[in-house]
């Protein structure tokens, strides 16, 4: 290779940064973001986009033969639903041939590389994974600070995997000297090809480069710069270094004739399901009982997150309790800085800018609290490092085992054997130590929040709502996760804070609305509060279902109120609890608390919840719709009244913010379903961590894009998710949803190109008959009306 590139070509960063679009964000695992691992093709239909990630990545698009099959015969697909999707494709043969087709197309495809790039592959994930470490390594790659090709340059020269790089000399200096090095030797019009190739070849890198460098308050891409031309720079130089082919082989569509077949499978699968969720929907239910006059016990709003299907439905039933649902962000744009610590996280969506740094601060008097805090967790922290330094240290190792090894042997033998106890024994602790919560509060002054922004979040809040009552109490409920040994265990938080706990985002909205300048401004905007209601926030564990009350302040004369929903809601921790363990591989519901307790300490437990597994359709309308009826714990569930907001302008903001991250949510799970090894992160039996910022299968190789086999599967061959793409469900008018698809194309086009399988408008104006979309912005009537009921034809829209 030569020095450097004889012809400089402007512009060959931008052009790399638009092929990188085709693939998708990978986020690190401590703070793991749900998302399409094929949103680089939202733009094209469906059926396409899987034939293209099949085509780059070589993932599959579509479920198994075999899933099909035991959806079918489990009833789950129904037989006409699968003869009209057929019929409508021109598909004649019958339902047992076609599956058989499809198990003789699922040949295994020889699709490694050939052995110079497997070595290009493995040479640059060695030093992606030294460079990007993120603390977990003794000894850092040196030089960082100068950025990835430079770093690389300088110990190339060292690497015996790298032939014929004796000096820093032998590579071009710069990055772009070395992309364009390559690239001269073909023509412009094979670039975005050759480019887009080797971007593809280890996706899950690619992608956590890409969301790296995107990221301006990531404090390791400021101090260890890293680029999409520099991951392209050593990749290419490493292929002439390594004689690898430079170019693809052929772009021919990866698609097989069996398309058409698989996608009227899994389309029958998915009308079959809206077909049940609309048997779900209690269709006399025209508009919301809230406002009704009849003041409930407390009002708690949860996170819209499918797993709150399930605590909302126990809550309801221990009284007069009012459940609301809302992005767990709970529409506060914030990072959070937590006591302790000199670093933030994101705490909203990936679409949301934070404008806000909220730190929990120690209030002065509540100092005592703090100081016994500060004692417990200080010992804990120093005798972590202690061991860290003599498990570590080759003098020290020796006398250390031999000094503390059956202290150390014993304790490993209660956590693996009585994982329980360990869970008592924290809880006991918890119970005598005092948490950060307890004598923190959230400041708002990072930059200062504004009087206007407060009132701004909590009116949008109770807008989006459709409140116009308040009880005495109101909790807003972010949910976070407890498990132990889980590299995915950011997963399992709210993903609407980044895969972070929503308890602060909770905290912060509970302290805008219980500010008397807030609520009177709120009042003269026709947010009527009354001088009585007290907001709360609070913490819903989703592994263990409880739920902890931030109530410190809390006045005397709401002391009663809180400690009622106190013990309200044990009884509702232990339904939840019996109906999820259940859930987990058929566990005894008896002893459910137990059971989920268990889990969360269990440090050889690969599953210590579902999480979303299972997720299908997103309801967007008053709880009244559904309040009836058992979910299985399957439905993003968002309050909306359509009587208080006439021109649609909440139901837009739902439509654009939540709607779309929770259609993202569900093709993480389904494309990590169909096709595990491509689109997920294989079995946690073989992973390995890597640099606290992901993991790999094995001893290297790429970064693993999505979730592990065990957040999916009942076992190797099973799945515990049903492989379909979102059903939304809106209570509203067709005009109204109509019209908002038709001013947002990129919401349309996510319905229209079929990333959310089905959209059906139950509209309340037409004593809620149900629509269809039909695409084009035009509806039909839902099969699943009464046959005798009168049929309204739904407006037409065109563009």
């Amino acid at each position: 290779m030569t020095s450097e590139s004889p012809t400089n070509y402007d512009g060959i960063d931008s052009r790399i940064d638009t092929v990188a679009d085709r693939v998708g964000s990978v986020w690190p695992l401590h703070s793991f973001v749900t998302a399409n691992p094929l949103s680089g093709f939202e733009g094209s239909p469906f059926e396409d986009a899987v034939a293209e990630g099949e085509r780059l990545f070589g993932g599959r698009g579509y479920p198994r033969a075999d899933i099909f099959r035991r959806a079918w015969e489990d009833g789950r697909i129904d037989d006409d639903a699968l003869r009209t999707e057929l019929e409508r494709r021109g598909i004649e043969r019958d339902p047992e041939t076609l599956l058989e087709a499809m198990e003789t197309a699922e040949t295994k495809r020889d699709d490694d590389p050939d052995d110079a790039t497997a070595a290009v592959d493995r040479v640059l994930s060695k030093w992606l994974a030294a460079y990007l470490d993120q603390g977990q390594a003794p000894w850092p790659m040196p030089n960082r600070e100068e950025g990835f090709y430079s770093a690389w340059r300088a110990v190339a020269p060292y690497d015996s995997d790298v032939p014929g790089c004796d000096d820093t000399e032998d590579v071009p200096a710069t990055a772009t000297g070395a992309v364009e090095t390559v690239l001269d030797a073909y023509p412009r019009r094979r670039w975005d090809s050759i480019i887009e190739h080797h971007l593809a070849a280890l996706p899950g890198w690619t992608g956590f480069i890409k969301q790296r460098a995107d990221d301006e308050f990531d404090p390791w891409q400021s101090e260890y710069p890293i680029t999409l031309t520099e991951y392209l720079g050593v990749r290419l130089t490493l292929v002439d270094l390594l004689d690898a082919p430079v170019a693809p082989e052929t772009d021919a569509d990866a698609g097989d004739e069996t398309t058409a077949v698989r996608e009227a499978w899994l389309s029958a699968w998915e009308q079959s399901y809206r077909e049940h969720l609309l048997e779900d929907v209690d269709d006399d239910v025209t508009e919301s009982s809230h406002g009704n006059g009849k003041r409930p016990a407390a009002q708690l709003v949860f996170c819209i997150d499918t797993r709150s299907e399930i605590i909302r439905r126990h809550i309801e039933q221990q009284g007069p309790y009012e459940t609301h649902g809302y992005a767990g962000f709970f529409g506060v744009p914030m990072r959070h800085e937590a006591y302790g610590s000199d670093v933030t996280t994101e705490a909203c969506p990936p679409i949301v800018e934070p404008e806000h740094i909220i730190a929990d601060r120690p209030d002065a008097h509540h100092a005592e609290q703090e100081t016994a805090h500060n004692r417990w967790h200080g010992l804990v922290s120093a005798a972590r490092k202690h061991f860290k330094r003599l498990k570590t240290n080759p003098v020290a190792a020796f006398p250390f085992v031999e000094g503390a090894g059956s202290a150390y042997g014993s304790a490993m033998a209660l956590r693996t054997l009585l994982p329980s106890a360990v869970y008592k024994l924290g809880s006991t602790v918890d119970e005598h130590v005092p948490s950060s919560h307890e004598f923190c509060s959230p400041t708002l002054d990072r930059p200062r929040m504004t009087h206007e922004e407060k009132v701004e979040y909590a009116q949008t809040a109770f807008e989006l709502m459709g409140w116009t009552e308040f009880a005495r109490l109101v909790v807003f409920t972010g949910h976070t996760s407890h498990t132990t040994n889980n590299p995915f265990d950011s997963s399992l938080q709210c993903g609407a804070c980044a895969g972070n706990p929503g308890g602060p985002n909770a905290r912060v909205l509970a302290k805008i609305c219980n500010d008397e300048a807030v609520k009177d401004d709120l009042r003269e905007r026709g947010v009527d509060i009354p001088d009585d209601t007290v907001f709360v926030g609070a913490e819903h564990n989703t592994t263990t279902d409880e739920i902890t009350l931030f109530d410190g302040e809390v006045p005397k004369s709401h002391h009663a109120d809180v400690a009622a929903l106190r013990d309200s809601l044990e009884q509702a921790r232990a339904g939840a609890a019996a109906e999820r363990s259940e859930a987990l591989n058929g566990a005894d519901p008896d002893k459910g608390v137990s059971e989920t307790a268990s889990r969360a300490a269990d440090w050889a437990q690969t599953r210590p919840e579902w999480g979303l597994a299972g997720n299908a359709s997103f309801v967007i309308g008053p709880r009244e719709l559904t309040a009836d009826s058992d979910l299985d714990g399957r439905a993003f569930l968002h309050s909306y009244d359509w009587t208080t907001d006439p021109d649609g302008d909440a139901l837009e903001l739902i439509m654009l913010g939540p709607l779309v991250v929770t259609q993202w949510i569900n093709n993480q799970y389904y494309f990590a379903t169909v096709d595990n090894r491509v689109y997920g992160s294989g079995s946690k039996v073989t992973q390995n961590p890597v640099g606290n910022i992901g993991v790999v299968q094995g001893n290297g190789g790429d970064l693993m894009m999505g979730l592990p086999l065990q957040s999916l599967m009942s076992d190797d061959d099973s799945p515990y998710h049903q492989p379909l793409r979102l059903t939304a469900v809106i209570h509203a008018s067709v005009e109204n949803v109509t019209d908002i698809l038709r001013e947002h194309g990129h919401v349309r086009r996510l319905v229209d190109n079929g990333w959310v399988g089905n959209l059906t408008v139950v509209d309340p104006t037409r004593d809620n008959a149900a629509f269809d979309y039909v695409g084009g912005l035009e509806w039909e009537p839902s099969v699943q009306q009464d046959a005798s009921s009168e049929r309204v034809a739904a407006p037409a829209a065109s563009d």
